[in-house]
């Protein structure tokens, strides 16, 4: 069976979740406070994680995850955080730009859902697209104007679901 459609779609996915993580850690090392520091480490462990799945499913299909990069596919979801730390910017910054990358990356893996994937990888892509709602759910909470959210309880979020 030639899976070269499934092996491009799972690429785009690779891509995003190396850049999500790459986000996070960087993320992570500008935040201030020991709770989101932590939250954002979790974050990019979680995203290093589905990476790993990803080139797995990708070896199994047949081709080599190294050789089917997808050129600049994680990069559009991250694109300012760079500019951001660069700003010295304040934690409520990092949490947007954070926000702003899982948009990207939860567009990203619903176009994938809406392709004609074997089962075997869909379930893997679903899995993936919900823990992805989840943190982002979580990353909304953190930059939350409620009494019980905000960038003070990002460690609610960070070790939930572990």
């Amino acid at each position: 069976m030639n899976h070269r459609y499934t092996i491009l779609t799972l690429s785009e996915l690779l891509a995003v979740n190396r850049e999500g993580e790459r986000g996070f850690s960087l993320c992570a090392e500008h935040a201030r406070g020991e709770s989101l520091k932590r939250a954002f480490l979790w974050r990019a462990v979680r995203r290093a994680a589905a990476a790993a799945e990803l080139r797995e499913l990708i070896t199994q299909l047949g081709a080599d995850p190294v050789q089917t990069k997808i050129p600049g596919a994680g990069h559009r979801g991250w694109a300012n955080l760079r500019s951001a730390v660069a700003r010295n910017c304040d934690e409520e910054a990092l949490v947007d730009e954070c926000e702003h990358g899982e948009d990207h990356a939860l567009e990203v893996y619903r176009n994938a859902l809406d392709d004609h994937l074997p089962d075997f990888v869909r379930q893997l892509v679903l899995r993936h697209f919900e823990d992805m709602m989840s943190d982002h759910d979580q990353i909304q909470f953190l930059r939350s104007d409620t009494p019980q959210g905000g960038i003070a309880a990002a460690s609610i979020g960070g070790h939930a679901r572990q």
